[in-house]
């Protein structure tokens, strides 16, 4: 008696994530700006652990010194090695794009599920987002800047102070095109089969959000943090060269370049460094967030 056996796969099927991972790498302007990306952050966290040079400390006979193998970017105009202040700005400078993204993108998501959602909060929410978005972002930052700099600064430190500042008032003026995006996709997915049928057997609108809408919003969300990103380094950099950001002390990317412009004739190099780290960090995040998009949708993936 022949024994008849169950037909056995030839091979495995992918998992999802290898699926992700396998749609990602085939964009290449996403790889390399993952790769990018990746030695930013490398360079400016880990950095100062071998280059041991202070980013503060003052040596008047090295001032205004060209790019050489003691100095590779070079001195400013009281010594200080610009390389160790690039790292130790680019710290400060990525940490504030991550924080106010965070920020962002959670206001941002809360408030485009629950006005796709919730038909009856969908319009005061949605006249909220517009009243954000007709307001001129940069004088508001400014105001907020202004208003709020010395009371968090003699609560929580000069430093630690201007940073909540910051972060805060990036994240409350960036949440609206992540808000928008969101529910625009909400409405669309809230009528689709699977939520009709999850409806149906009784599940609950919290059982309904967190376990089928906010799982096929994920790739708008990722976009939006990526683009989120380099929207907050580029605004912190604009405070900074405004003077409104951190203690002249205290070293940025927007700080370092409007400290540059002075000497802009004399030493152009010292320009170029603070720029070419936001160009290279915001060309980087926008084309990761591209490979991201068409990685993490399945109308993609399926081609």
């Amino acid at each position: 008696m022949n024994e008849t056996r169950a037909p056995q796969a030839s091979s495995p099927s992918r998992s999802q994530w290898a699926e992700i991972w396998h749609q990602f790498k085939m964009h290449r302007g996403a790889l390399l700006g993952a790769i990018i990306f990746v030695l930013i952050i490398g360079t400016v966290f880990i950095g100062p652990l071998l280059w041991t040079i202070d980013a503060t400390y003052i040596d008047i006979r090295a001032r205004n010194q060209s790019p050489g193998w003691t100095h590779p970017f070079g001195t400013d105009q009281l010594g200080r090695d610009t390389l160790a202040r690039m790292m130790v700005g680019g710290q400060t400078s990525i940490a504030v794009g991550l924080t106010a993204m965070l920020l962002a993108l959670s206001l941002g998501s809360v408030i485009g599920v629950l006005a796709g959602f919730f038909r009856r909060l969908d319009g005061p929410l949605m006249r909220l987002t517009d009243l954000f978005l007709s307001l001129p972002l940069l004088p508001l930052l400014l105001v907020m800047v202004l208003l709020f700099r010395e009371s968090l600064s003699s609560i929580f430190g000069p430093e630690s102070g201007i940073f909540i500042l910051i972060v805060v008032a990036i994240g409350i003026t960036s949440w609206m095109p992540t808000a928008r995006i969101v529910r625009g996709d909400v409405l669309a997915l809230k009528e689709r089969e699977f939520v009709l049928a999850a409806r149906s057997i009784g599940t609950t609108n919290l059982g309904l959000i967190s376990r089928h809408i906010l799982p096929n919003v994920l790739s708008p969300i990722m976009v939006s943090a990526t683009l989120g990103i380099a929207n907050a380094i580029i605004t912190e950099s604009a405070l900074s060269f405004l003077g409104l950001g951190f203690p002249p002390d205290f070293p940025t990317w927007g700080r370092l370049l409007i400290d540059a412009t002075v000497y802009l004739q004399d030493y152009p190099e010292r320009v170029f460094w603070p720029g070419l780290a936001i160009s290279l960090t915001v060309l980087s995040v926008n084309y990761l967030g591209d490979g991201l998009r068409d990685a993490l949708d399945p109308r993609i993936r399926g081609r």
